[in-house]
């Protein structure tokens, strides 16, 4: 695949770099910093010096001080250098630090507090339909997703499948986040069903047979190593009683399309309507990390049943999203809208699906999926 510009913006102080592993982060950071000093830590030689010798980052910063921006490469995995990234700011030698990372567990526990104020925090997701313009296939999108190590690979489905089997499970057992592999994998088959939906932790528990407790502690692991994420219910000005528990969603399609097993008794439209909500899901957290970052991602539903997927509300931005897996709609599919249109009249909203015909009905927006996630651009 051709050379993709993505939409992140190189900062000129430091700054974390987060994100999973494939989705870009060192082939963005190696093309906007081409002349920096690189501490990739993913070398084994150079893991293992600067996990023993954390002060080595300091002698070997001084020793080039032309380089006046220093790039470390998944920080996580020695995160003991924090201290020393943070000592060679406090030195304000004008040296600009980039950490990238694909897991937050462990930055924690390093302290990231301790460059709060001093270092941004930047995300890095798979591509936007918008990135990769005449190149974006929704039908493919829907099937092996939107990560650049898949999208960029001979055979996507054998790739795709590797990352599942050697990230989502190896790397968690490499990390000691958990003994119990098979338990692990028995739950990512389970939470697979929860993709797209509101979570009940005590379903996931039962249908995979984990304690609860133990359940948590998996979701928290998916968190951290930024591979899920759960997003609230919108309660602002709330007229009606709304639910409590958040949605849950894989960070990318493709890796619920793995994930969530299909046989002769489901029902194909089951999955990829979950398929498809979480792809728009996708868009929009990139959409607002790369340009909103003062908006938040929610969904509405109340306890009569209405519900409407997404909910963007932040400075100068306030749209709800209702996404439908069909190519023709029937007047109940613009029931939630228009209730949540009568709660917030403010509200922008947009109902997408799989038709080709753009309308407006009722003051909602009907547009076919790709062409509002195409929209999501600068």
């Amino acid at each position: 695949m051709e050379t993709i510009k993505r939409f992140l913006k190189p900062e000129k102080q430091s700054f974390f770099l987060l994100g999973p592993r494939g989705t870009g982060k060192s082939t963005f950071i190696k093309k906007a910093f081409p002349n920096a000093l690189y501490v990739d830590l993913l070398l084994p030689d150079v893991f293992r010096n600067y996990a023993a010798h954390p002060e080595r980052l300091r002698e070997t910063v001084h020793a080039q001080k032309e380089k006046k921006t220093v790039v470390v490469d998944e920080v996580q995995k020695a995160p003991e250098l924090l201290e020393v990234v943070h000592s060679l700011i406090e030195e304000k030698r004008g040296a600009r630090f980039i950490l990238t990372g694909s897991s937050a567990r462990k930055l924690r526990r390093a302290g990231v507090n301790l460059l709060a104020g001093r270092v941004l925090m930047k995300h890095m997701h798979p591509f936007m339909a918008s990135e990769l313009k005449e190149l974006f296939d929704i039908g493919k999108a829907l099937r092996v997703g939107m990560i650049p190590l898949v999208l960029d690979s001979a055979d996507t489905v054998a790739t795709l499948q590797a990352y599942v089997d050697l990230y989502l499970r190896e790397e968690v057992q490499m990390e000691g986040l958990t003994r119990n592999i098979g338990a692990f994998s028995r739950f990512l088959e389970s939470v697979s069903f929860s993709h797209g939906a509101v979570l009940n932790i005590s379903n996931v528990s039962r249908e995979c047979q984990i304690e609860r407790k133990v359940v948590e502690g998996y979701i928290g692991i998916l968190e951290d190593l930024l591979l899920a994420y759960r997003i609230p219910v919108f309660t602002r000005r709330a007229k009606r009683a709304v639910a409590t528990h958040p949605k849950f969603y894989f960070f990318d399609t493709g890796i619920f399309d793995v994930l969530r097993p299909s046989g002769p008794l489901d029902r194909p439209e089951e999955k990829s309507g979950a398929a498809l909500e979480g792809l728009v899901a996708q868009h929009i957290r990139a959409w607002i990390d790369y340009f909103h970052p003062g908006c938040k991602l929610y969904y509405w539903r109340t306890s009569a049943g209405s519900e409407v997927d997404f909910v963007i509300y932040g400075k100068g931005v306030f749209q709800a999203i209702e996404v439908k897996n069909a190519s023709t709609l029937h007047p109940q599919d613009l029931r939630a809208l228009r209730a949540f249109g009568e709660d917030y009249p403010e509200a922008k909203r947009f109902l997408l699906y799989m038709g080709r015909e753009r309308l407006l009905r009722d003051g909602i927006s009907i547009m076919p999926v790709a062409e509002f996630l195409h929209m999501l651009r600068p």
